[in-house]
């Protein structure tokens, strides 16, 4: 039986490729259906993300000869050429695929290093196999140990503390400046993905009042009910900028779109209360000497990658100490994989003992019934039992001295404590 972790990823795929792989939900119950008759796969969890499609298996003992009955059931399933898929994959087997999912689950394998999202959507991946009847033993065991590594870096390093994407540093920075953004009014300038992302990480930390100005009023409008917020076109700014204590600007206009003179007669009707502003465009949306206005404080996208810089350098310390953590949740993975090999073998030997037990029983029971003396019988049962116990390890024992097999000898001396 052996574990393999196959993938394909951000690293080593197009896009173009990548979504030819990736599992849908509606795929997702045919693609279990499947792997529960496949002859060679005993388990298997199925992770599909917009960044990677990964499958972690368990393989029957049969599947060592076969060249990669993964590679071939993901191909046949998505009806693609396996030479191609082979060239954009990649396959880790064992202590390799423990380690795999491992970083993975810390976010050290993500695009945004350390990123938390990787971790629930694992989670949800491990619950629906399993609910599918598809994780078994070996898998419920590098799961859950999994968990527990990602548990420990998040707890014990600050690989997740410091923003590494604009928009999470744009929110970051606000929080620096005003004690509590739930109080804070946000005027987001712009509807797009950029724009989308940082009012997400604004909702998050806490602003529920917020604006989205855009030049279209249906998209401006689109974006704002997902927030509860309110929809106005580009010329209400200046009327806007009277209540925002937060102002956030990604457009794709060529000119800029908030000049000094209406930042100036803002901050009067504000009485002079602050004003932080982020330009993440380029060109800027904000005319630079915004930034000399007392009561602003305006920062550029070139700040926020300063910004991002310094706390990607302080993440990857971060990884590092998270690369110990997983190593030493491999070796813990390991050790319980051999411990159960023990348990297998001990059964084994269990169940062969009981047999041998159960057979000399049930013949000493007959010469009772014969009415055989009973200490004759008993005689014959201890050397019984005796002889059929002993009989197979001698016979490997002698054959092993024979062979010149040493190291099985001194096994041998160890297993039954006969020094």
């Amino acid at each position: 039986m052996s574990l393999i972790a196959f993938g394909i990823n951000h690293k080593t795929a197009p896009v173009e490729i990548r979504e030819r792989v990736a599992f849908t939900p509606e795929q997702l119950e045919g693609a279990f259906a499947q792997l529960k008759q496949h002859p060679l796969i005993t388990e298997a969890t199925v992770v599909s993300t917009c960044n990677r499609t990964e499958l972690y298996c368990v393989l029957d003992d049969q599947a060592q000869s076969a060249t990669s009955p993964v590679l071939d059931w993901i191909g046949q399933f998505h009806q693609l050429d396996l030479q191609d898929l082979a060239r954009y994959s990649y396959q880790y087997a064992d202590a390799d695929a423990a380690r795999h999912l491992m970083r993975v689950s810390c976010g050290l394998d993500s695009m945004v290093l350390g990123e938390p999202q990787i971790l629930g959507q694992i989670k949800d991946a491990y619950v629906n196999a399993r609910d599918n009847g598809l994780v078994g033993r070996e898998l419920n065991q590098l799961f859950q140990q999994s968990f527990s590594v990602a548990k420990q870096v998040r707890t014990q390093t600050s690989i997740g503390e410091n923003p590494v994407s604009v928009a999470y540093a744009a929110v970051n920075l606000a929080q620096r400046i005003f004690s509590d953004l739930a109080k804070s009014r946000a005027l987001l300038i712009g509807a797009g993905e950029t724009i989308e992302l940082v009012a997400r990480h604004l909702r998050n930390a806490g602003v529920s009042n917020m604006v989205v100005a855009n030049r279209t009023l249906a998209r401006a409008q689109a974006l704002a009910e997902e927030f509860n917020g309110e929809a106005v076109l580009l010329g209400d700014i200046p009327r806007q900028l009277e209540r925002a204590d937060i102002v956030i600007a990604s457009t794709a206009s060529q000119l800029p779109i908030l000049g000094k003179g209406a930042v100036e007669r803002a901050l009067k009707v504000r009485k002079h209360r602050p004003i932080f502003m982020v330009d993440i465009a380029v060109p800027r949306d904000i005319e630079p000497q915004v930034g000399d206005l007392d009561d602003v404080y305006l920062y550029s996208v070139d700040d926020l990658r300063e910004v991002i810089e310094e706390n990607m350098r302080s993440r990857q310390e971060a990884a590092a100490q998270a690369e110990e953590l997983i190593l030493t949740g491999v070796e813990s993975f390991l050790e319980s994989q051999r411990a159960r090999g023990a348990g297998q073998l001990i059964g084994d030997l269990r169940q062969q003992t009981e047999h041998l037990r159960q057979q000399e029983l049930e013949k000493a029971l007959q010469q009772l019934k014969n009415g055989q003396d009973p200490e004759q019988v008993l005689t014959r049962f201890a050397q019984g039992l005796t002889n059929k116990f002993l009989h197979e390890p001698m016979v490997q024992l002698r054959q092993a001295s024979a062979d010149n097999r040493h190291d099985l000898l001194n096994a041998a001396r160890t297993l039954f404590a006969l020094d």
